[in-house]
């Protein structure tokens, strides 16, 4: 048995209550916590911003990549997409996609999510069609056969859950309905658009295990199931099924909107809802180090309300180890609560092992994205 060294204990000028009614000789408050906001933390109250660095050097910084830079990803398989960030336990990568697939895939690594940036599509696998949208999560289990058909250029997220599968997160006191209801879970269908692709002519199935990619002919289609009964199965569900957990009193950490949970990382949705309004509140994300975890945001839609100068289809990457947190602008729009509600839809990726960048990812870094919180004279 173990647990943490536990010793709650003040000094100095502080508030009582964490994210609200700071005293106002020290109005930057930083989170020093440890095991994902899960952990025990301490709750610093600064005379300056935690974020005003004014020189950088060596290799931890945070990054900023604007994926919508990226050219020649389109191959024909999943497999052949190039990885932007990875570690052991996770792969994030960007597929661009207009073409039907003409070969079965099958990941036999582990579980992979699908987040729709852009376009539409059929897909056909092992278990039945399902109809896909801009801003679908589809969670296909490891080992599943299936297929794209797009209805126009698609751009998607895939995540990979390596030798993991994915889970949904224990909702604790605010019950199973909370967050978004298990009821909107979709699941694919033994429909008529499934059997009108059943087929005897020659498919092949291209398996990726440990990396490398196999392939397997059949003389006939292998998505052939009549039917299916059990427990498990890809499952979709959209961001504007997804009713986020807020409290008008107080900012609840990033953790509060976990979508789906894997061995050694976790992935959040943060969608539009209104910003605090108790006056005391804090109306913008907390400075924190999250000394345990690296966490990458993929922005989807809106605009994000804590960073300045961000476009869809670009990637934040702040690596554990230092602070991070709003913009100088942002923050100051915060304390005048210029803003009631937010209007963002991202994909946050938070991993409890370090991530390293692809090539592909480093050819589209803004290398001045360091620099971004100094404040404009």
């Amino acid at each position: 048995m173990r647990k943490w060294i536990s010793f709650p204990q003040k000094q100095g000028t502080a508030s009582r209550q964490a994210h609200a009614d700071f005293p106002e000789e020290a109005i930057y408050e930083r989170e020093a916590g440890r095991s994902g906001f899960f952990g025990p933390a301490t709750h610093f109250h600064h005379q300056h911003a935690p974020t005003g660095w004014s020189d950088w050097q060596g290799p931890l910084r945070p990054r900023l990549f604007d994926f919508n830079q990226l050219k020649d990803i389109n191959p024909a398989s999943p497999w052949a997409v190039p990885t932007l960030l990875h570690n052991a336990h996770c792969k994030f990568r960007l597929w661009d996609i207009s073409e039907p697939m003409k070969k079965l895939a099958r990941n036999a690594d582990g579980d992979d999510l699908l987040f729709i940036h852009d376009g539409s599509a059929e897909l056909f696998c092992d278990y039945g069609h399902m109809s896909l949208r801009d801003g679908d999560y589809v969670v296909i289990p490891r080992s599943t056969n299936w297929r794209l058909v797009p209805n126009e250029q698609m751009r998607i997220l895939m995540i990979e859950a390596t030798n993991s599968a994915y889970q949904l997160p224990d909702k604790g006191l605010v019950g199973n309905h909370a967050i978004f209801d298990p009821a909107v879970l979709d699941v694919p269908e033994i429909n008529e658009a499934f059997k009108a692709q059943y087929s005897e002519d020659e498919w092949q199935v291209e398996v990726k295990r440990h990396g490398e990619v196999s392939v397997v002919t059949f003389p006939y289609n292998p998505l052939d199931a009549v039917g299916w009964h059990g427990d498990l199965a890809p499952v979709r569900v959209n961001w504007r099924d997804i009713r986020p957990l807020m409290s008008h009193r107080y900012h609840l950490p990033p953790s509060a909107h976990t979508t789906f949970v894997a061995d050694r990382f976790v992935v959040c949705t943060f969608v539009p809802r209104p910003i605090e309004s108790d006056p005391g509140a804090l109306k913008v994300p907390f400075y924190h180090n999250n000394d345990d975890y690296d966490e990458v945001l993929f922005y989807h839609a809106g605009d994000f309300f804590s960073r300045d100068n961000i476009d869809r289809g670009m990637v934040t990457f702040h690596p554990a180890g230092f602070t991070h947190g709003p913009h100088p602008k942002a923050f100051q729009a915060g304390r005048e609560h210029k803003k009631k509600f937010t209007d963002e839809v991202a994909v946050m990726l938070d991993t409890r092992d370090s991530l390293s960048a692809g090539q592909a990812a480093d050819g589209v870094e803004n290398p001045d994205y360091v620099y971004s919180w100094q404040e404009k004279k």
